[in-house]
């Protein structure tokens, strides 16, 4: 008689996608994207104006100390004509001093660093703000960092003067002024243009409503900087200014901080909660894909006997 064939070996089962647990972690994927959003385009665009802060840092190095000092007058004739009565009336952007023989001056061409309209460096150590200052206030430059208001004194120091830079707040992809509402009188601010280091001090902290700028008029032998945003978060119905006044002289730290790099956004945590994150759900994935193993409830039980084995071994 033919003895039986051993069982024959269970067929392996092999990993399948799983379908389902893949669209649950492509939808927790997306949704943290999403809240990650935030932080990963504030990040990116500080690591844009810290490169755009080094980079003015190295023109003004680049241009030699002759090349700073006449930038730096021309700036300051500027100021003058417009506090002796020059004019910049809406929409125009030539400013007309009231002399005998009437000249005009191009806004866009005085303390140009850059053919983008990089000015200065601003730094607010009490909120961490370290940002570039372009010219004017039109939209691309307020996305990317802080602008002078033309019209304004250009912010070189000097009596008599009242610069107005303004910036952001609540952007989804910048941080830019978003926490000026925590400046607090005694605070202080600095200004770093063509190898100047201006120092202010928070003398007030107002809010207003748009139309009332008469806080903003310069004062008799004040040397002054309004810091200007808009308030409610997300309403914008109405203005922050922040307004300090130079300290002279100008701290030794300050002036020792101008050489030094802006410090960037520092780690990226954004990414690194987006990377772990896909690595728990790519392991969530990989386990759903795995064949089941029927589960055994009790011990494996005896084989049974071979009749026909047993009838034999009595034969014999």
């Amino acid at each position: 008689m033919t003895p039986p064939q051993p069982p024959a070996p269970p067929r392996r089962r092999r990993w399948r996608l799983p379908k389902l647990a893949l669209g649950v972690a492509f939808t927790a994927l997306v949704g943290l994207a999403v809240l990650l959003y935030p932080s990963a385009a504030s990040w990116y665009s500080a690591v844009l104006q810290a490169r755009e802060v080094d980079g003015y840092q190295q023109e003004v190095t680049a241009i030699g100390p002759v090349g700073r000092e006449k930038v730096l007058a021309e700036a300051r004739s500027y100021n003058s004509a417009l506090r002796s009565g020059a004019v910049v009336a809406a929409n125009e952007r030539l400013p007309f001093a009231h002399t005998s023989a009437p000249t005009t001056v191009d806004y866009d061409d005085l303390l140009a660093a850059d053919a983008h309209g990089l000015m200065a460096r601003l730094t607010i150590p009490a909120i961490g703000v370290d940002l570039p200052i372009y010219h004017g206030t039109s939209e691309r430059v307020l996305e990317e960092g802080i602008g002078h208001l033309e019209g304004t004194a250009l912010p070189v120091g000097g009596e008599g003067t009242h610069s107005v830079l303004t910036g952001h707040r609540g952007l989804a992809t910048a941080t830019l002024f978003t926490h000026l509402d925590r400046v607090q009188v005694g605070d202080r601010f600095q200004i770093y243009v063509f190898g100047d280091v201006l120092t202010y001090e928070v003398t007030s902290t107002i809010v207003v409503e748009p139309d009332e700028t008469e806080s903003l008029n310069p004062v008799p032998g004040a040397d002054q900087v309004t810091l200007v945003t808009c308030t409610p978060l997300g309403i914008n119905s109405q203005r922050i200014l922040v307004t300090g006044e130079r300290i002279l002289p100008t701290p030794p730290a300050d002036v020792r901080a101008a050489a030094v790099d802006a410090p960037g956004p520092g780690f990226p945590w954004w990414a690194a909660g987006l990377g772990g994150a896909v690595l728990i759900l790519g392991g969530y994935v990989q386990r759903s894909g795995r064949p089941r193993v029927p589960r055994q409830d009790g011990p494996p039980s005896a084989p049974l006997p071979d009749s026909t084995g047993a009838a034999i071994d009595r034969a014999r």
